[in-house]
């Protein structure tokens, strides 16, 4: 039971960090290594995956 709660809230974190990023409040960790071709796209990525790993979470907690 705790252990999903702990699961929750972690995933409910990285949603709102990915959303941060994904929109720009938050740069993107690593500096001059994170302008390699395939970071940007996913981070472009993280705008859409962000809000809904956020509404997957809430789901679960709201069900748990």
């Amino acid at each position: 039971m705790i252990a999903a709660y702990i699961d929750e809230f972690i995933m409910f974190c990285a949603a709102l960090w990915m959303t941060s990023v994904g929109f720009g409040y938050l740069p993107l960790p690593g500096g001059a290594a994170s302008q390699s071709r395939w970071v940007k796209p996913l981070a472009g990525h993280f705008k859409w995956m962000g809000p809904l790993l956020l509404a997957i979470a809430v789901a679960l907690a709201i069900a748990s």
